[in-house]
């Protein structure tokens, strides 16, 4: 059977159902070295450095969605980097044709950051779109970009740039499909700040003809070529019922077991968005958008009137705060850390207080300011907490500072392990289903060839999530889950049978959770995860709960009907 019709996988990053034709990314130019070069090299050097100036006006300007606008502005600082004019200068010098000479130089720096790995691994596909800009704009050639084709569409690239997914708002784009990325790549975050389904790190999907008929499922991350008219019809029936959620207000399941469902946000906005949502508040604030590219630290006042604005925004929806979660793929400048040969194994998180204590004193200092000038509910969460000693000194510092409701992220194996010992120093827990995954089964979140160890339906991970609600439950302490785990509407039932408490996510994926627990009873949730507990491999717990959860659903359709 041909390749293309054959149903593919990749890794579902951002949830839903969507069909309709394929159409490709309009392709980068690509440079010829056996070009003629340019006569004046300090010329050519010139239009190189012109180039990339408007590459960065253009990335500075191009978003549509604000959600992006954070990613977008930390690539135009990329392309001002005088560095990169430098490295193609040398190339020129040297007789190489201009646009060529630019593609070497980016090319080594994506290399260095590849090798970096982490967060900087994934700045190389960024570092990649502004090559392709600025080549194009060196040879003048059409713009890589999206295509508009006059009909929906999915669209198919081999990798997507911030810049590319930023601008898909209010086009014809019903979903989206790479044949690379990883489950925590710009593509998959904004995809699921757009609401748009999309599969990544389908390397198949390369095989495809322009204009098949795909239907892409951003939960299960199958893409199906030629789809039957039957599934063609579910698709456009879940589309409709995406766009018309049942359920409204505070989350519950069908016998009204309460299940908090709260937004993430990781830039002002981020919160805009979800300020404007039906949710019950922010269930994980990540603060380094105030931290990120800069060389000096925020200071109290610039800290102050940013968590001011943030917590306004929410209007006394509780905001649950994390604090700054730097170091290993997040470096800053100024925390002056010491270079790792493992820095995932090393001073992030909470471990960089001990070096920076300052840092930590005024974020909580600031956090606490403006909390008091708001009247906000506000709970505050230290990340990579990973004993005891250290949940009882980060609760005794936060709460010397004034916060009431003090918390620890479950992110590391021993945190999860010892968690009736953690808790007892807290208030509540949230745990972060991304990092325990990558530490549990020792697969880097973002290497692009691991995605199966890093399936949130693993059996150790859910063992790992349950022992913690147990800890939980025996010492009253409220257990959340705030990594992506919780945007799943077939997994965050089964997150709730193993006694989670409240579930955080991207904002537009609290509807779908919504519903999907409005439609079981707690005991169901707790069948669920029974069922996946005991399940062989994460593919068979995924199935077998997708089967349970239809049953119970055409059961309760049953009984209304009669």
């Amino acid at each position: 059977m041909s390749p293309a019709f054959v149903t593919m996988t990749g890794y579902g990053v951002s949830p839903g159902l969507a069909c309709a034709p394929m159409v490709r990314m309009t392709p980068p130019a690509v440079t010829d070295p056996g070009e003629e070069p340019g006569a004046d090299p300090a010329r050519e050097v010139q239009r190189v450095r012109e180039a990339l100036t408007e590459v960065a006006e253009q990335l500075s300007t191009i978003a549509t969605d604000k959600t992006a606008g954070e990613i977008l502005e930390a690539g135009a600082t990329m392309a001002r980097d005088p560095a990169l004019v430098q490295a193609a200068a040398d190339h020129i010098g040297q007789g190489t044709p201009t646009a060529h000479s630019l593609s070497l130089a980016i090319d080594a720096y994506c290399a260095q950051l590849e090798e970096t790995g982490g967060y900087m691994a994934e700045r190389a596909a960024d570092l990649r779109d502004i090559r392709n800009r600025a080549v194009a704009l060196l040879l003048d050639v059409p713009m890589p970009g999206i295509p508009r084709p006059g009909h929906p569409f999915i669209l198919a690239a081999e990798d997507l740039s911030p810049a590319d997914t930023a601008q898909l708002a209010g086009r014809d784009v019903m979903g989206l499909l790479t044949e690379k990325g990883g489950p925590t790549g710009h593509t998959a975050i904004l995809a699921r700040s757009l609401g748009l389904p999309a599969v990544v790190g389908c390397p198949q999907a390369a095989t495809l003809p322009n204009g098949t008929l795909l239907l892409l499922d951003g939960e299960a991350g199958t893409v199906e070529p030629h789809p039957s008219a039957h599934r063609r019809q579910r698709a456009v029936e879940a589309a409709l019922e995406r766009r018309q959620p049942r359920a409204k207000g505070p989350g519950r399941t069908a016998d009204q077991h309460a299940v908090t469902l709260s937004a993430n946000v990781g830039t002002l906005a981020d919160v805009a968005r979800a300020a404007q949502s039906d949710n019950e508040g922010v269930g994980l604030f990540r603060t380094e958008f105030l931290f990120l590219d800069r060389r000096e630290p925020p200071t109290l006042e610039e800290q102050i009137q940013a968590y001011s604005q943030v917590f306004a925004a929410f209007d006394g929806r509780p905001v649950t705060v994390r604090t700054l979660d730097a170091g290993s793929d997040k470096p800053l400048p100024f925390l002056s850390l010491p270079s790792e040969d493992n820095p995932a194994l090393g001073i992030r998180g909470l471990r960089t207080a001990a070096h920076c204590p300052d840092i930590l004193v005024t974020q909580l200092q600031a956090l606490v300011t403006a909390q008091r000038r708001t009247g906000a509910q506000m709970r505050v969460m230290a990340p990579m907490v990973s004993t005891a000693e250290e949940a009882a000194q980060f609760a005794d510092l936060a709460r010397g500072f004034g916060v009431q409701s003090v918390g620890i992220m479950i992110e590391v194996p021993s945190a999860a392990l010892d968690a009736d010992r953690l808790l007892q120093h807290v208030d509540f827990a949230s745990i972060g289903t991304n990092d325990l995954s990558q530490y549990t089964l020792a697969a880097d979140r973002t290497s692009r060839t691991l995605g199966r160890f890093l399936d949130p339906w693993q059996h150790a991970l859910l063992t790992l999530v349950a022992g913690v609600c147990r800890a939980g439950a025996a010492l009253e302490r409220p257990v959340g889950v705030c990594g992506e785990a919780a945007a799943d509407p077939l997994l965050a039932p089964v997150l709730v049978g193993l006694g989670v408490s409240s579930l955080s996510m991207a904002a537009p994926a609290v509807a779908a959770v919504r519903d999907a627990l409005a439609q079981l009873t707690l005991q169901h949730c707790r069948s669920l995860a029974d069922a996946a507990l005991d399940a062989p491999t994460p593919a068979i717990a995924r199935a077998t709960a997708r089967e349970m959860s239809d049953a119970f659903h055409k059961a309760a359709h049953d009984r209304e009907g009669r």
